[in-house]
């Protein structure tokens, strides 16, 4: 067991949790129980109590179990931006003793015709603004119910911090779909949910992963290993009912899903819902309702405090700030410190463990920094090509074993076995990070294994790319390489070879065009450069690296 870092663990802290026996369902009725008269969201002038959330929630599962179908175990798709509706969703979905299938609102028909099939969901979730990605699978008979939400129904019309457009639009009498169901008609539905019969070891939330296979894997998470995130997060940077949290990240990722929902719904605090990022939009909301907590990544971070009039910002009422994704750079850490009298905390996780496996002791963070392992998380870092474990200062291989380590992907043995390795007769997920600790038990990032591409913090994993862009009937190759970005850190670049017939007819901006048709804005090139011919080995393995390096070098064709 690594335990190096213990020298530096808070005082008083047990270095053992005890984790409820419980669905994170069971959560939120233990919080209505305690709390319901407490406001649990905010959101564009209107307020939700525990209680009145509750109450949707139970309705909703009743809905879901009685109308649409859902049985124990199905899977059932999330396709919302961050609202009070992803939230009642999100709950009712596990109420129903189903399993939620986050999904960006930013993926398009190519990625979600993956998931459909993938999950073999019947049922989803969606914001009325994102139906049209859905309309094929309804056609195809791929999903036989779509519940639409209109965040404007959750709303003050008269709020004087409208909602950004289109997410403005109330919703219609009727969708003209067939299989689409207003929010409101799911609700009035007059349905109860039967008892609960999910346990803690019952599959709770299936988060999509990117690897290097081209198609994105579900990670497979227990109300347990979900749950031990959430109660860890409180005992290391304690929140209470009185905390007010702002809703920033989005929810469909487990930092945000984890830190800035469930956490906050487990001890009854209230959340400061944002439809989506605004930086003069979320000062205002921190001034008004006092937050006192904020989690973020590094780019809006750098946003805020990039704002000609961030000086005047009252960010008086925040407690606790950090996140992660990517480093913060010092300059940045030092004008948030500034601003806001707070150091900003950065913390580790992935999809596979649900949020943070490492994070910064609160009364000695360091910055550029992982932090340390978390409670009962063991890791590692090995020699790269063997099992070899290294010592302090030695990058490697960064692997973990953990009571939130996921239970493996989704219709993937080969991949999960691949994803693993046993060490002292225990399991242990190699991250593909490398990573060194040094003497105190403090782990650093130094660079990644995989293909990953690091845009403002969100992931774009190459092969995913380059599979969706082949569906493109002129293109006969393509390599996607990560190209330097001033603002985000990196962007996408993808090197393509056009079929022959098809040279001098199709053009980098029909190529751009029909990319943000089929997949997320992040994961779209940014450019595209053609070829002739694309470098490959002599046993025709394609030489991504050599793109790469000279993409870095400066000197790409």
């Amino acid at each position: 067991m690594f335990e190096r870092h213990l020298k530096v663990w808070p005082a008083g802290l047990p270095r053992r949790l005890s984790v409820p026996e419980r669905t994170i369902a069971a959560n939120l009725e233990a919080t209505a129980r305690r709390f319901g008269e407490r406001t649990a969201t905010i959101f564009h002038g209107r307020t939700t109590t525990y209680a009145a959330l509750n109450e949707q929630v139970e309705r909703l599962a009743g809905y879901l179990q009685k109308r649409a179908g859902v049985a124990r175990g199905d899977r059932v798709l999330l396709f919302m931006q961050n609202s009070p509706q992803f939230i009642v969703a999100y709950y009712a979905i596990l109420r129903a003793d189903a399993v939620v299938v986050p999904v960006s609102p930013m993926n398009r028909a190519g990625e979600l015709e993956h998931l459909v099939a993938d999950t073999g969901a019947r049922v989803a979730f969606a914001g009325q603004e994102l139906l049209e990605a859905l309309a094929g699978q309804l056609r195809a008979g791929a999903l036989t119910t779509v519940v639409a939400a209109a965040y404007a129904d959750a709303a003050d019309p008269g709020f004087d911090l409208p909602l950004p457009a289109p997410l403005d639009r109330p919703s219609p009498p009727d969708y003209g779909m067939p299989g689409v169901v207003r929010w409101a008609e799911a609700l009035a539905s007059g349905e109860r949910a039967d008892p609960p019969r999910a346990g803690p070891d019952d599959l709770a939330v299936i988060p999509y992963s990117s690897g290097t296979t081209g198609r994105p894997r579900g990670c497979m998470h227990t109300h347990r290993t979900v749950m031990t995130t959430i109660v860890g997060g409180i005992a290391w940077n304690p929140m209470s009912e009185q905390d007010v949290s702002l809703v920033a990240l989005p929810l469909f990722h487990v930092t945000g899903m984890q830190n800035s929902m469930n956490a906050p719904i487990h001890v009854g605090g209230s959340l400061v819902v944002m439809v989506r990022w605004d930086r003069r939009v979320a000062a205002e909301l921190i001034r008004r309702h006092r937050v006192t907590r904020w989690r973020s990544i590094s780019t809006m971070a750098i946003d805020l405090v990039t704002d000609p009039d961030a000086g005047r910002y009252d960010l008086s009422s925040l407690r606790a700030i950090g996140g992660g994704g990517a480093a913060m750079p010092a300059g940045i850490a030092d004008r948030l410190k500034a601003l806001t009298g707070c150091e900003y905390v950065e913390g580790y996780g992935l999809s596979e463990t649900m949020a943070a496996t490492h994070t910064n002791p609160i009364a000695r963070p360091r910055r550029q920094c992982l932090g340390v392992p978390l409670f009962e998380v063991d890791s590692r870092i090995l020699e790269i090509g063997t099992d070899r474990q290294l010592g302090p200062d030695q990058p490697g291989e960064l692997v973990i074993d953990a009571p939130q380590v996921f239970k493996g992907y989704w219709n993937d043995p080969e991949g999960t076995r691949a994803a693993f390795l046993e060490l002292e007769g225990r399991p242990f997920f190699r991250t593909g990070d490398i990573a060194y600790y040094d003497e105190e038990g403090y782990f650093y990032l130094v660079d990644r294994l995989k293909r990953m591409i690091n845009c403002a913090g969100l992931k774009v994993w190459p092969a995913e790319v380059e599979t969706l862009m082949h569906r493109h009937p002129a293109i006969a190759e393509v390599c996607v390489v990560a190209a330097p970005d001033e603002r985000r850190g990196e962007s996408v670049k993808a090197y393509v070879a056009l079929r022959a017939e098809m040279r001098g007819q199709v053009g980098e901006a029909e190529i751009l065009a029909w990319c943000r048709g089929e997949m997320a804005a992040y994961k779209c090139p940014r450019t595209v450069a053609f070829l002739d011919a694309l470098p490959r080995s002599p046993t025709g393995k394609l030489q991504w690296k050599e793109l790469q390096d000279r993409e870095r070098r400066g000197d790409a064709p």
